[in-house]
């Protein structure tokens, strides 16, 4: 099976790893069917250990090899991640400034972006939306660098990646879905919502990885871009969101150990 996939070209690769992360989301907004609630401190570290996964990965699996691409294709490796990060964080801002949403446990006065009319519901869907864009864009540019040829991508570490995507998509999924649950909405509803909120990692897997395989110079500035748009959102939503449900030090824990998690599958897969 392992050797059927690495044998796809990176945009069929991209897009299955993806469609893997968002069944992780559809298998952690599914928790609705046996719980109303979850215990607020079991979400929080669960929020903590997404956050880790997403730090550890945007330097062992994107700014580190865009480091060694930038050396190795005899610019000053220190430029493009430097470029590439900063824009990835801005064009995140930037989206934040504009898409209407709301982060989940929030009160409705705390919506961010546009102001809109829209519900609550669509709120919440677009603020775990636009945290999975940077999501799919990072695997998608990751097997797109392994096709490109550089050295310092594997496909053990793109693997790595969409496994630790993955694993982080699950608590995101129940984050939105439990919420909606307690709002009111039917078990099939909140699923159906929790779930569509990582609908965009497959398209925005497919772009990164063309863009990259057609364009080959922008790969380590593709890979800082993804980077500094998972910091973004791990600084700007994640980290805030598992520290404010009253349980700061579990949360934290979560946060180490979901590092430690995805530090260990890039290493030893990588």
């Amino acid at each position: 099976m392992l050797e059927w996939f690495a044998h796809l070209n990176a945009m069929q690769q991209a897009l299955l790893a993806t469609l893997f992360t968002w069944g992780m989301t559809a298998a952690g907004a599914s928790v609705v069917f046996l719980f109303r609630e979850l215990d607020r401190r079991l979400l929080d570290s669960a929020l903590g250990f997404a956050a880790g996964v997403m730090l550890a990965a945007s330097f062992w699996s994107l700014l580190a090899p865009s480091i060694s691409m930038s050396a190795d294709m005899g610019m000053i490796e220190w430029v493009p991640p430097l470029i590439g990060f900063i824009a990835g964080a801005a064009a995140m801002r930037l989206a934040d400034w504009l898409l209407p949403h709301l982060h989940p446990f929030a009160p409705d006065s705390a919506a961010e972006g546009v102001k809109t009319g829209w519900r609550r519901t669509a709120l919440l869907v677009l603020a775990i939306t636009l945290h999975n864009i940077p999501e799919g864009l990072a695997v998608g540019v990751a097997f797109g660098a392994v096709q490109a040829g550089e050295g310092s991508a594997s496909f053990g570490a793109a693997i790595a990646l969409a496994i630790g995507i993955g694993l982080q998509n699950f608590p995101e999924g129940t984050a939105v879905a439990v919420p909606l649950r307690r709002e009111g909405l039917s078990r099939v509803r909140a699923f159906y919502y929790g779930q569509m909120s990582a609908w965009v990692e497959p398209f925005a897997a497919v772009l990164g990885a063309a863009a990259v395989v057609l364009m080959r110079p922008i790969l380590p500035y593709a890979l800082a871009f993804a980077a500094g748009a998972m910091i973004f959102v791990v600084v700007e939503e994640v980290v805030p969101e598992s520290q404010t449900g009253g349980h700061p030090d579990v949360a934290t824990s979560g946060a180490i150990a979901g590092f430690a998690v995805m530090m260990v599958l890039d290493v030893a897969l990588g």
